[in-house]
């Protein structure tokens, strides 16, 4: 551990939409804000090419672009933005306890969480190359779907989140093929009816995905197989959707900050107080709904007007 102790007024534990937007809000009110970025510097948005619902950008943006600008702004206006990620907390006592990297101790009075969830992926080699080429792999049908209007997809997934997804596709694209990787949905029977009464949803139940097919640059099919028959199938399709959940990037704060049952921190509805006085969320640490950049920017807003109110309270 280090010798000598930094004393912070306002730390910020991720980046993204929520911490920059929280750094921006909290550097224009004065409280002197550090935000240590964390291991994916700028958030989900660094691994999509096109944000074009973000407003604003008329012309969209890419979403590395976006929160190089993001950060800008926050620079800007004197937000000391830092590389390096949380390790530990204690958040037992007045001053917030928060250690960086394992080797430096931060004492903070307010902090404000934006650690984010990482979405799940199946782990297949082809799924990665694609997801990281841009070319056809997403986790987010809600961001990426529009690129796909009147083409063939595949989504993987079976919980009421895959369900909302593969409807929301099916407004757009010709054809929409849904996994389901065992023999029953995990989803709400009111979602599952609603995917099997639309017309251009095709189910495939116990289906185990093989392999994202392309021509190393954009997805051309989804190759399957069906568990029941031993059967290989290859399915024409353009992009391809994984739906499997999403895992909030809040282990390091369970033995002080309420979570539910999934991991996401539980904040007091309308704010982003959490149990903990002088420590708030922003973004999808604590949002398993929406999971936007805009609903992330303004959840980062909140969390640093919050912490100013909070710290008004202890003069």
């Amino acid at each position: 551990m280090s010798d000598t102790i930094e004393k912070i007024k306002c730390l910020i534990i991720g980046s993204g939409p929520a911490g920059y937007t929280a750094a921006i809000y909290a550097a224009r009110a004065n409280m002197n804000p550090v935000l240590y970025q964390g291991m994916q510097p700028g958030g989900q948005l660094t691994t999509t090419n096109e944000v074009e619902n973000f407003p604003g950008y008329v012309d969209g943006v890419t979403g590395p672009e976006m929160m190089v600008q993001l950060q800008e702004q926050a620079k800007r206006f004197g937000a000391d933005i830092r590389d390096g990620w949380a390790t530990k907390v204690d958040f037992s006592g007045d001053i917030h306890k928060v250690w960086i990297n394992d080797s430096i101790e931060l004492h903070c009075e307010t902090v404000i969480i934006s650690t984010g969830a990482s979405a799940k992926y199946l782990g297949l080699p082809s799924e990665q190359h694609y997801l990281n080429m841009g070319g056809g792999v997403s986790a987010c049908a809600v961001c990426d779907g529009f690129f796909y209007r009147n083409q063939e997809v595949v989504i993987v997934g079976a919980g009421d989140s895959a369900c909302e997804e593969a409807h929301y596709l099916s407004k757009l694209c010709k054809k929409v093929t849904m996994l389901v990787r065992s023999e029953k949905f995990r989803a709400s029977k009111i979602m599952e009816d609603r995917v099997r009464k639309t017309e251009n949803i095709e189910i495939l139940m116990n289906h185990d995905t093989l392999e994202v097919v392309g021509d190393n640059q954009v997805v051309h099919a989804i190759k399957a197989l069906n568990k029941t028959t031993g059967e290989v199938v290859e399915i024409p399709a353009t992009g391809f959707f994984v739906a499997i959940g999403h895992k909030p990037n809040t282990d390091i704060f369970a033995d002080y900050i309420t979570l539910d049952e999934t991991g996401y921190i539980v904040n007091t509805p309308g704010t982003s107080n959490t149990n903990v006085a002088g420590v708030f969320v922003a973004g999808d640490a604590a949002d398993h709904v929406y999971r936007q950049a805009i609903t992330a920017a303004g959840t980062g807003c909140m969390a640093a007007l919050d912490a100013e109110r909070y710290l008004a309270s202890k003069e």
